[in-house]
């Protein structure tokens, strides 16, 4: 009777619990994609270069570097739920500093305002996933965290759903006679009436996603008990990190871990940059981005399949390659084709980051892995600190014969190149 139940993915008494866990999955993933297209947005509408505007990218990914040891610390103190319920509190204000950056027109208040929100994606990606793995037996908790962990794209499409849909085909600022005349050659008063119109429409999508948090608040505070095999971690904090840090492969991983994020993020970041060169306006170029994520969860799919038969870590090194030709297709070929070598990057990436975060915990000991994973979410800082640095190459305009757009990709192309390393190094250890 025992093996029975220990079998069962996920047990009735945790069914409800799981379920309202894993909802923030697809929360976070959600509030990551439909803010990768508004560096584009703000780009046009505020009169910034590419590198200012991807501050954007560096204030939302900066919050997880800041707050992911603070978050593991905390949930080791007291408890998953209360990591949980802070977070959301932490997400919601962030959602709703909207409202002030909207009526002030600053830049820098939006930035703040994403910075405040990641506050809590922090918390909440250092606590959803142990607790998810707490919520039955040892031996099905990674197909468990798998499951919920599949939520997180569907969060990212609808994410990408809303921006193209809802906020970037509405803003005025990127209309076909906006875009013919150039909005920096419009009046001062044009330009100040169509800021505040397109300002609100990228207001209005985080508000609402502020209340959603609430609910899930609510919801979550009443519904959501501390399991009884919920462990907080009272390991000295010194001897953890000592350990982690003489344990090469988790050392590696988490560099690795950054120069992945930084890839994806620059990837989905800029394909609209990409796009606008070749004439598509933003609303069109992000469902190109749309396609890509669907490319994404099939990859997923594909590559767990191939799991099966082929090594993670070689797997790894395979998926490696072949994002590094995708890149040099999308530098290199100019026009559509070479956003179709941006769009299969996506495929490539799909295996990326649970493989190395699975890689650099597999020999961390369960008294060390609150703060293990937390290293591994705040290795997120890549995502923060490369785009803007990519920005700056694609307002050079060009670089030599290649235009400065088709260049920058050089930089998710290095990134690929040392996570092939990390495949190549760990395969030989294994």
């Amino acid at each position: 009777m025992t093996k029975t139940l220990q079998s069962k993915l996920v047990e009735k008494k945790y069914l409800l619990t799981f379920i309202l866990i894993t909802s923030l999955f697809a929360l976070w993933g959600f509030a990551n994609d439909i803010t990768n297209p508004m560096v584009a947005a703000f780009q046009t509408v505020m009169e910034l270069s590419a590198a200012k505007a991807s501050l954007v990218q560096f204030a939302f990914y900066g919050g997880y570097a800041t707050m992911a040891i603070p978050a593991a610390l905390f949930a080791r103190r007291y408890s998953y739920k209360k990591g949980i319920l802070l977070g959301l509190i932490l997400y919601a204000i962030g959602a709703f500093m909207f409202i002030p950056a909207a009526n002030r027109q600053e830049f820098g208040f939006f930035c703040i305002s994403l910075y405040v929100l990641t506050f809590g994606l922090a918390f909440l990606e250092t606590t959803a996933n142990p607790y998810i793995l707490s919520l039955g037996s040892k031996e099905t908790s990674t197909r468990r965290l798998n499951l919920a962990q599949a939520f997180n794209p569907i969060g990212s499409l609808m994410g990408m759903f809303v921006a193209s849909r809802i906020v970037l085909a509405k803003l005025e600022s990127d209309t076909a006679a906006v875009r013919e005349v150039g909005f920096s050659n419009l009046d001062d008063m044009t330009k100040l009436a169509i800021r505040e119109h397109d300002l609100d429409i990228i207001r209005n999508p985080y508000v609402a996603l502020g209340c959603v948090v609430l609910f899930v608040f609510v919801i979550i505070a009443i519904f959501v008990k501390n399991q009884n095999n919920e462990t907080k971690e009272n390991a000295n904090s010194k001897g953890t990190l000592k350990r982690l840090f003489s344990n090469k492969v988790y050392r590696e991983g988490v560099v690795t871990q950054l120069f992945y994020v930084a890839a994806q993020i620059m990837t989905w970041t800029f394909i609209i940059q990409y796009a606008d060169r070749l004439g598509i306006d933003k609303a069109t170029a992000q469902l190109y981005n749309i396609i890509a994520m669907g490319m994404f969860l099939c990859g997923r799919f594909i590559s767990t399949f191939l799991m099966k038969y082929v090594n993670s870590r070689r797997l790894l090194m395979f998926f490696a390659i072949g994002a590094m030709l995708a890149s040099a297709g999308t530098i290199l070929i100019d026009g559509v084709l070479g956003l179709y070598c941006l769009m299969a990057i996506s495929i490539f990436m799909s295996l990326m980051f649970p493989t190395i975060y699975g890689i650099a915990l597999e020999n961390v000991s369960l008294e060390d892995s609150s703060l293990g994973a937390a290293f591994l979410v705040m290795a997120i800082v890549g995502g923060a600190l490369m785009p803007p640095l990519q920005g700056m190459i694609i307002d050079l305009g060009t670089v030599g014969s290649l235009p400065a757009v088709n260049f920058s990709f050089i930089l998710p192309f290095i990134c690929f190149v040392m996570i092939f390393i990390y495949g190549f190094r760990t395969s030989r250890v294994k």
